[in-house]
């Protein structure tokens, strides 16, 4: 596969695509999005206000009307038809990615193939939204059916912008439903040049892309005619939504933030707990992943032997220009969230956490002008610590050394978030135990990092509400109706 030319793939319209059009906002503002590499200018884009999002919310209305009436099979050949398109143009939105999110365009490819595998998933279900027959004697019939929820508002995060964007609409559109995508406002191109690739597949209205901020979002979760708001983001982004959102009583789906732990008992194999260390903080995309396990409890017995290969083991993922394909690590989104990030590096420095390795900005060469970090480890962390107790989405581990079972498990159960937890034993009776007692969404056990298409992502407390990836995202949204019918009644 030849790389793409950047300039070349670029969404020709940066306006918001709503009804099956563009049309550029109502108070005319648009706001530069960058490239954080390089901190240029990569578009002006739309920026929606309440009064645009509620014009959305009037077409997609208009599009549900006549979507949710398609037969159930070709919804799903629609959808297909965009998978198919998704692979096509998976290159293209890989480059586009790493550009305005600063991942790597390899990772990006990456994202793109699971969109599309998504949208073949929720395609493939569509006749999975069955009702039941409850039995009420020979004179009557009860039933219960599925139905369509009606608009759909999907607020999505800056980490995987494409990814969310092409895999999140699957499930509400399979169902039905007409979409309203909010793209990150720090990466929101991926989004436009879909809405490009799909025009003219769906009924006017029931694919929309309402670029912008807050207002937008806040806006979209209050709105009396969306049916249903989801998040992917931060928790106190999902506490702002589900406020919104309450004066409605509509529901939600959040999948917010998390601290999440790793830990490591004492027959594991230090070679292979170094190695999931590494890999589950996703350095890659610089630690910038919800499901990152950023706290390691490794036990006495091989806390040394496990730290003094991170160094190594972490050597492979260095600092590079997001669009190379040979970069194995990219920047961090915004110049805002590379100063948060910093910021706790030096509180760890500051009380008392040793850097097993980085710990520093890169502005070497090329990175000058762009938001890099080196892959961060610190171990002789304590639990008052900033790092290990806040979520850093950042490429910041905290290593904490553990030999009583009992402690260390009430100090992975003792914050206020819970969505991942790997354990890592040869004792699997033991490493099943410890699974039913972590409290968090999505457990592996002796593996890190993977989500298994079918299988229920989703996290606890305040890790966020609902399950995404399988067959409970798609039934989350319809609705179910009881239909009653007296044979005997005329």
């Amino acid at each position: 596969m030849t790389q793409p030319e950047l300039d070349k793939v670029l969404p020709r319209r940066t306006d918001i695509y709503a009804g099956g059009t563009w049309q550029a906002p109502i108070a005319g503002s648009y706001v530069d999005t960058l490239n954080p590499a390089t901190g240029k200018v990569l578009a002006s884009v739309a920026e929606a206000s309440a009064q645009d999002a509620d014009a959305v919310v009037k077409r997609a209305q208009k599009g549900f009307l006549e979507w949710r009436d398609v037969v159930p099979l070709e919804r799903a050949r629609i959808l297909k038809e965009v998978a198919t398109l998704l692979r096509l143009h998976g290159d293209e939105l890989a480059m586009i990615d790493a550009a305005n999110c600063g991942n790597p365009y390899t990772e990006m490819l990456g994202d793109a193939a699971i969109a599309a595998a998504q949208m073949d998933f929720f395609a493939g279900l569509v006749t999975e939204m069955k009702g039941d027959t409850i039995p009420m004697g020979p004179d009557r019939v009860n039933m219960t059916t599925r139905e369509p929820l009606g608009v759909v508002a999907r607020i999505l995060a800056f980490n995987h912008p494409f990814m969310f964007c092409g895999g999140k609409m699957a499930a509400p559109l399979a169902a039905g439903n007409a979409v309203i995508i909010k793209p990150p406002v720090q990466a929101p191109l991926s989004a436009l040049r879909l809405a490009e690739l799909v025009d003219g597949l769906f009924p006017e209205g029931v694919f929309s892309v309402l670029p912008g901020g807050t207002e937008a979002g806040a806006a979209l979760a209050e709105h009396p005619d969306v049916a249903k708001v989801t998040l992917i983001g931060s928790v106190a982004a999902g506490q702002a939504v589900m406020r919104s959102a309450s004066d409605t009583l509509k529901p939600v789906l959040l999948e917010l933030g998390g601290k999440n732990a790793l830990i490591a008992y004492p027959d594991s194999d230090p070679n292979k707990i170094a190695d999931a260390i590494v890999a589950g903080m996703n350095f890659g995309w610089c630690g910038q992943s919800c499901g990152s396990t950023s706290r390691a409890f490794l036990h006495d017995d091989l806390h040394d032997a496990v730290v003094s290969q991170l160094p190594a083991k972490i050597a492979r993922y260095q600092p590079g220009i997001p669009t190379d394909p040979a970069t194995t690590m990219g920047a961090l989104v915004s110049q805002t969230h590379f100063n948060r990030v910093m910021e706790f590096i030096e509180s760890a420095k500051s009380e008392g956490a040793h850097a097993v390795t980085g710990g520093h900005a890169v502005t070497d060469g090329a990175l000058a002008d762009g938001c890099f970090i080196a892959p961060t480890i610190f171990a002789d962390v304590t639990p008052q610590m900033r790092i290990a107790r806040e979520e850093i989405f950042g490429p910041v581990l905290a290593v904490r050394r553990w030999s009583d079972e009992t402690e260390m498990l009430e100090e992975v159960n003792g914050l206020d978030v819970g969505l991942t937890c790997a354990i890592w034993s040869r004792d699997l009776a033991k490493a099943h135990r410890a699974a039913n007692r972590v409290e968090a969404g999505f457990v592996w056990i002796n593996e890190v990092g993977k989500h298994f298409l079918g299988a229920p992502f989703g996290g606890v407390k305040q890790s966020g509400i609902g399950r995404e990836e399988g067959i409970g995202e798609l039934l989350s949204f319809t609705h179910e109706k009881n239909i009653h019918i007296n044979l005997s009644g005329q």
